[in-house]
């Protein structure tokens, strides 16, 4: 849980420098970095992906009121529970 929060400010870090303006790399990056977690921990798909994905409406609401930045969530609801079910659904070697 502590490296879906890690890279979570990681990214959110990134986002809020100045003169960056790029959400496809941001929404990217939200994405691969819950596939992993989720595919990692498998448990709670959906507190993985609020443990990555909080921190940029958090900080977008906090600072310029901004509560479009909700829209973040989304990649990482997808990518947590895109890594979840390939940790269900990946067969272990030695199993039929």
């Amino acid at each position: 849980m502590i490296l879906a929060i890690v890279l979570g400010l990681i990214v959110t870090r990134i986002d809020t420098r100045p003169h960056w303006d790029d959400t496809g790399i941001t929404v990217f990056l939200l994405f691969c970095a819950s596939v992993i977690c989720g595919y990692l921990i498998p448990r709670h798909p959906w507190l993985i992906a609020l443990s990555v994905c909080f921190w940029i409406p958090f900080y977008n609401i906090l600072v310029s009121r901004n509560y479009g930045s909700l829209i973040a969530l989304l990649p990482g609801f997808v990518g947590a529970y895109t890594g979840y079910y390939l940790k269900k659904f990946v067969r272990k070697p030695g199993q039929k």
